[in-house]
């Protein structure tokens, strides 16, 4: 049986990351351990996780580094090399996922690809209404999510729908790296140590997880679409700082034009 760690990066956001965890004890498919990729909150975080870790029938465990800023890179390294599972699903800690998430990324793994999911934006006022009220949504059914397409707390449906999309079309873009991200990615943990997992390079919001897939398709895994099977309902957040961006923008600009597919500075640091 292919052991899978579920890593969910989170800073200081206990509320939304109870709705995540929310949704992964209500998982179909039990068979998996969450690893709370936490980049530096405060005892907060720790105490919740600590009260859904007693909760769960599989394991939690959390890892924590030092609060030095925005880097999603290195803690989610540190998650990587905390665990000996087969395969590594990403998503952030305000992305809550549907009943049958992990059974969707255990079905279509395959060897020599990683999965890009997608995800359903919540406007910020229902994601606000959600986190007050804690409302299930994990367990909506289509007819509810109608309900908040009409009254707007919705952007679109699309994402929500469950169709039997053949193999050979979800491989129809299988070099493709933009839209690909950590808050909905799959990859075998082998393919992620191979490419020295996450570039810690980039510091601040924004491209790291566009870095990690270039690496992967250069390193020979392709891009294999894991959309209509596994999404994960996005939590409307604040606009993280950018003031790096620019920076992160001309590091992925070189990595396009490069032919490396080890990160610089990566998780063989941890190991």
């Amino acid at each position: 049986m292919m052991r899978i760690a579920l890593v969910v990066t989170t800073y200081n956001r206990p509320d939304a990351l109870a709705a995540v965890l929310e949704g992964c004890l209500k998982q179909t498919d039990a068979d998996f351990e969450v690893i709370v990729a936490d980049d530096g909150s405060t005892q907060e975080t720790a105490v919740l996780v600590t009260s859904y870790a007693a909760r769960a029938p599989f394991a939690i465990r959390h890892v924590w580094q030092e609060d030095l800023g925005f880097r999603a890179a290195a803690i989610r390294n540190r998650a990587l090399a905390a665990t000996q599972a087969d395969y590594i699903i990403f998503i952030d800690g305000d992305c809550v996922p549907p009943p049958d998430f992990v059974a969707g990324h255990r079905r279509l793994a395959e060897r020599g690809w990683f999965l890009s999911g997608n995800r359903l934006m919540l406007t910020q006022a229902f994601s606000e209404q959600v986190l007050r009220d804690k409302l299930p949504i994990h367990l909506w059914a289509l007819h509810d999510w109608l309900r908040a397409r009409r009254r707007g707390q919705i952007e679109r449906l699309l994402p929500l729908l469950r169709l039997p999309v053949p193999g050979w079309l979800r491989k129809q873009l299988p070099q493709r790296w933009q839209g690909a991200k950590t808050c909905n990615l799959s990859a075998w943990r082998d393919d992620l140590l191979r490419v020295n997992g996450l570039d810690e390079s980039y510091t601040g919001w924004g491209l790291e997880d566009s870095d990690l897939v270039v690496r992967l398709l250069r390193a020979g895994i392709f891009n294999k679409s894991a959309r209509f099977a596994a999404p994960v309902f996005h939590l409307w957040h604040r606009e993280n700082d950018r003031s790096q961006l620019a920076e992160n923008q001309r590091l992925l600009q070189e990595v396009l034009q490069a032919t490396h597919i080890r990160a610089a500075k990566g998780v063989d640091q941890y190991l």
